[in-house]
């Protein structure tokens, strides 16, 4: 009996799982889907849940029920791509005929001292409850500092300032604006609507080190009573660890294939991969609907086809009334229409329509 083994149930690996359950799997295979949770957490609604505008329980999707898929939980330590092994924390090592890695990221402090003992994630479920929690416990009118302008760090500070309307809010970016790599009349919207909403706008700031209760700016100190870090990923530690061949951001370089050149019975797919497309949860599905394909036409003994990958656009919320798109390069959409859209997505995810 062959094993296929999935590492992490997230927007990637399940779909691989989802994608070979629909289509064929061959009688001679088994597989296996490895996570730390017993369902799959919708990580870009992470924010809400640490502002405490929905539950846990409404950005969870359950795990496939199937005989065909065995489920097993643990925490993974290492890959031995030479033994063909899957290490864990607290089990015996797992092995496998073939490998996907989908195992996402983790927060990346840029090596500011301090940053990681002293400021609260929304990476993973465990560390959004935590945060939501810190929260939570925050003194009214008390100040929450979100480092990190980007799509995350700006879907934050809404959702806090619809969650928290007693607190004061600033996002604190190096870059000159919120979602600087979009278009500009997108940028000047969100900062409009973040002046508007009373959330301070702080741009060109260097952080060079945090210490609880305080941010330094070189030489300027800021005062914070809860720090929020969404300042950058990286690729997961176990993919870190891996002595291959990696892009500028730590993600390993890939085939046309999504295959390790090394090790083609490894896939990798979602934050881990070095591919020419920022991480999304989008890109992970799309490239997991690839492997499934690559692995169809292997064991059919068939030459893999793939067509390009193509993404729909980018689609963030500023709370719960208001929100915005941007589809292809150029189209941009703002207002109730963007904040519907991505509330219809989340549905469509949370019942595996995609």
């Amino acid at each position: 009996m062959k094993k296929l083994v999935i590492l992490g149930g997230g927007y990637g690996g399940l779909t691989v799982a989802k994608e070979l359950l629909d289509g064929k799997l061959p009688s001679d295979t088994v597989m296996i889907l490895v996570d730390r949770m017993p369902y799959q957490g919708l990580k870009t609604e992470y924010y809400a849940l640490a502002a405490g505008t929905v539950s846990d329980l409404e950005i969870r999707v359950k795990f496939p029920v199937d005989p065909r898929l065995i489920l097993k939980y643990g925490e993974v330590l290492s890959v031995d791509p030479e033994q063909k092994l899957v290490k864990f924390a607290d089990d015996e090592p797992l092995s496998y005929d073939y490998l996907v890695i989908a195992l996402g990221c983790v927060d990346k402090y840029h090596g500011i001292p301090g940053a990681e003992e002293y400021s609260n994630s929304i990476q993973t479920l465990s560390s959004t409850r935590k945060t939501y929690q810190v929260v939570n416990d925050v003194k009214p009118y008390g100040q929450i500092s979100i480092v990190g302008g980007g799509l995350s760090g700006v879907e934050m500070a809404a959702e806090l300032r619809e969650s928290r309307p007693d607190l004061n809010i600033r996002i604190i970016d190096r870059g000159p604006s919120v979602l600087s790599p979009f278009p500009e009349k997108l940028q000047k919207y969100v900062r409009e609507w973040m002046l508007e909403h009373d959330i301070e706008l702080r741009s060109h700031v260097s952080l060079c080190r945090v210490e609880p209760g305080l941010l330094y700016n070189q030489e300027e100190l800021i005062h914070t009573d809860m720090t929020i870090w969404t300042a950058g990923i990286q690729p997961s530690p176990i993919v870190q660890q891996l002595n291959l061949p990696k892009d500028n951001q730590g993600r390993l370089t890939v085939n046309e294939y999504h295959q390790l050149p090394d090790y083609n019975d490894i896939y990798v797919i979602g934050d881990c991969a070095s591919l020419p497309f920022a991480p999304s949860g989008q890109l992970a599905e799309a490239a997991g609907k690839q492997v499934a394909e690559v692995l169809q036409a292997i064991w059919k003994n068939e030459t893999p086809r793939l067509g390009k990958i193509k993404l729909k656009g980018v689609l963030g919320s500023l709370g719960k009334k208001a929100g915005f798109g941007l589809m292809g390069k150029r189209t941009i959409m703002l207002g109730m229409v963007p904040r519907a859209l991505k509330s219809g997505v989340l549905w469509m995810s949370k019942h595996h329509l995609g």
